[in-house]
């Protein structure tokens, strides 16, 4: 069984082929066809000698890139284990598995096997929870949150159920999956013309900030490097005879007019499993991408030769997998190997020659780019603002707050100050018009009434 055939084909040559090398292989994981024994092939073994196959473990950790994905390989690693299941998938296609019907066979799947399935569930079902919460604290609160954003992550899972893993579970998650998978290429070709159109956008901001003399300067090696580019030897068509011919002669060192197709499938079946997958397609373009692209040079980008390996492989497969599985078979090859396309192909054009985007694209790319600059230099404004309203408020703060303070010190010297009381006098005493009453001198003219005296 070859259940585990994506984990062998985890070894990358840079990180951003690996992220999409892996998440394509782990469509055969979803998709479950990845269980197919693997088909031999007979070698003529007076012309080449095929390696050694050699065992290798599989990797601790393997990630598709989906956010679910450790609930994903649990869910598939257990069902694996099942032997009704197992045997069930020899018998369905890739449409049965997208319509649903695999999904219903989990009724017969072992009582072990479920009660692990429910408690995986239960554990993601609190992980999610766990999620919105943070979300929730990070976004200030229900209110502001886009629910509807949000679930339409979870669609993978009934979460109206937390409690058990239902055939309605195995549905969602190998459907959302598939989906999600399928989509990746899509969204990595939108993620290239985002690149382009960015790195053009800050040439001509550059091109800007430039005088006359500094801007045709920088126009001229512009136009130099573009030149440079586009300077290379001749590529061969993707999958055609002829480019399968260079592999043959320069990579497995073997004579063109020995060509064989069914050899030639044998030997870059790296895995041996019968098939060629989009890695083992994607390796057979490196000697046509070097023609193209060196590291070395100034003018050459590889993010751009990333691209390319990725049209290169696009194309092949939807000339040559004729039933849409993400795999090429023995069968599908040698068919190709007869069609006129494989024989006498037209030329294959370039990036260079093949520009990611539209003008108009390119403009309203730059105008959503100023709305945003519009956008941020205005919050940046209402933060000033706020930021001196704040610090006016302050100062307000901070003067009442003295003025509280010297009232508070006001009042207790008043407490810590002695009033003295007033003289005494002898009764019948007259102290005379300058007695003081309450110690208040009298006014002038002012006649004290004197007691009359027994």
């Amino acid at each position: 069984m070859y259940f585990l055939i994506i984990f062998k084909l985890c070894e990358p040559t840079d990180k951003m082929r690996w992220g999409r090398r892996l998440s394509l292989h782990c469509l055969l994981l979803v998709t479950l066809l990845g269980v197919l024994e693997a088909v031999p092939i007979s070698v003529d073994k007076t012309k080449v000698q095929p390696p050694e196959e050699q065992a290798k473990p599989p990797p601790e950790s393997v990630d598709t890139g989906l956010h679910y994905d450790r609930y994903l390989r649990e869910v598939i690693d257990f069902l694996e284990k099942d032997q009704h299941f197992r045997e069930k998938l020899h018998n369905t296609d890739m449409e049965d598995i997208k319509e649903g019907k695999l999904a219903k066979e989990l009724d017969f799947v072992s009582h072990h096997v479920r009660t692990k399935l429910d408690e995986l569930k239960r554990q993601e079902v609190s992980r999610l929870r766990a999620l919105i919460k943070a979300k929730q604290d990070v976004e200030g609160g229900k209110d502001m949150m886009d629910h509807q954003a949000l679930l339409k992550q979870f669609e993978y899972l009934n979460h109206n159920n937390p409690h058990t893993f239902e055939v309605e579970d195995l549905d969602r998650l190998i459907k959302s999956a598939t989906k999600d998978l399928e989509n990746f290429d899509k969204e990595r070709h939108e993620e290239f013309k985002r690149y382009e159109m960015m790195k053009e956008h800050e040439r001509r901001e550059h091109l800007k900030t430039l005088d006359e003399d500094g801007r045709k300067k920088e126009e001229e090696h512009y136009e130099e490097m573009k030149k440079k580019h586009a300077d290379h030897p001749k590529v061969n068509h993707p999958g055609s005879q002829d480019q399968l011919k260079e592999v043959w002669e320069e990579a497995d060192g073997l004579d063109p007019e020995d060509f064989d197709p069914k050899t030639f499938f044998n030997l870059h079946d790296t895995n041996g499993d019968g098939y060629f997958d989009e890695q083992e397609l994607e390796s057979l373009f490196t000697k046509e991408l070097e023609k193209v692209y060196d590291p070395t040079n100034e003018e050459d980008d590889m993010v751009e030769m990333e691209e390319e390996r990725l049209r290169m492989r696009e194309h092949v497969m939807n000339e040559v997998d004729t039933n849409k599985d993400r795999l090429v078979s023995m069968d599908e090859f040698l068919v190709a190997t007869k069609k006129k396309e494989f024989l006498e192909p037209e030329s294959w054009e370039t990036l260079e020659q093949n520009q990611a985007y539209t003008e108009e694209e390119m403009r309203e790319f730059e105008e959503h780019l100023a709305r945003e600059e519009q956008d941020l230099n205005q919050k940046t404004l209402d933060l000033q603002k706020q930021k001196e309203e704040l610090e006016r408020q302050q100062e307000q703060l901070n003067a009442q707050k003295l003025e509280l303070q010297q009232a508070v010190e006001h009042m207790e010297r008043l407490k810590s100050q002695k009033v003295e009381p007033p003289a005494e006098h002898n009764v019948g005493e007259n102290p005379g018009p300058a007695a003081a009453v309450d110690g208040q001198p009298l006014p002038p003219g002012h006649m004290q009434d004197v007691p009359a005296h027994s």
